[in-house]
């Protein structure tokens, strides 16, 4: 019996560093150092995704894609894997730090992870060079939309819609940096439901979640401060992604010893950016979040083209 448990073990070390070779186009690398390698880079990855509130594949897809040997499909796999780990570690605390709305969430994700399947089952049949070409495009437009958006940290709205005063969408935070209780609310709530039919969509087809859109919708169109902004994207990440994220499981394009490192390493990172977005100061956010969409777009769009 002793005997059978070591052949069986011993058979899976050797299927699993197989697996990662063939993935990685490395035979002659021992299985454990690209794991390790994901997990340290997933970590630092999760602190950084947790301050933007852009979820940890919008970062994840680009970065590994460029610089680890793995097959572009397991990677937007695990992308989607990713963020929904790590809007799972971050969500709670930002719900009890009232940095998030289910309110919010809850209308926009029913839409968004709905149209999500359909992206996904495009983003397989599509080749690889011209999603990474879109991408690109997408998300580098989204950071210059920050970049030329003006009092983006508190925006002033007009008065809320129909449809967002019978939800009562809205509430109040406390803002350590300043001192002061921030009370919020949104409008163009049905324009925005549109919006999130078509992140869906994008973010099923790219792998990489929907928190790079989340958060410019959520502030520059519906109004929402960018810290509740940042922290509903991160809850709204939790039911978006898992819609498409069994399509591309169910379709083979998911490797554990890829995904569980990468979804460990970027856990343990959000949990410490959550830490940091509390005692963080608005303006300095909203210069991350341009920074990391800038250098994961510019990033996907070079490799698109070959030039990475």
């Amino acid at each position: 019996m002793i005997g059978q448990f070591f052949a069986h073990t011993s058979s899976i070390f050797a299927s699993t560093s197989l697996a990662v070779a063939n993935a990685a186009s490395t035979p002659g690398m021992p299985w454990w150092v690209w794991p390790l390698a994901l997990m340290v880079t997933t970590f630092f990855i999760g602190i950084v995704s947790a301050l933007a509130g852009i979820g940890g594949s919008t970062l994840f897809v680009p970065i590994i894609s460029s610089f680890f040997p793995f097959n572009f499909d397991f990677i937007r796999g695990t992308g989607l894997f990713v963020a929904l780990a790590c809007s799972l570690s971050a969500g709670p605390k930002l719900l009890k730090a009232n940095m998030a709305s289910l309110r919010l969430v809850i209308p926009l994700a029913l839409l968004a992870s709905s149209s999500s399947i359909a992206g996904a089952y495009l983003g397989l049949a599509l080749p690889q060079n011209i999603l990474k070409i879109l991408l690109g495009v997408l998300i580098t437009g989204i950071a210059l939309v920050f970049v030329v958006s003006k009092n983006s940290e508190i925006p002033k709205i007009g008065r809320p819609d129909s449809l967002a005063r019978y939800l009562n969408i809205g509430g109040a935070y406390y803002e350590s940096s300043s001192g002061q209780d921030i009370n919020w609310t949104v409008w163009r709530l049905p324009q925005g439901l549109l919006l999130f039919c078509v992140i869906g969509v994008i973010a099923g087809m790219f792998g990489i979640g929907a928190g790079w859109a989340n958060v410019p919708v959520l502030n520059l169109l519906l109004g929402a401060p960018l810290k509740i902004a940042v922290g509903t994207s991160m809850s709204l990440l939790a039911i978006t992604d898992t819609s498409a994220a069994w399509i591309y499981l169910n379709q083979g394009a998911v490797l554990a010893i890829i995904t569980i490192p990468s979804v460990l390493g970027i856990m343990l990172g959000s949990r410490v950016g959550v830490r940091l977005l509390n005692i963080t100061k608005p303006k300095s956010i909203r210069y991350i979040v341009i920074l990391m969409l800038l250098f994961a777009g510019l990033k996907s769009l070079l490799d698109g083209l070959g030039w990475g």
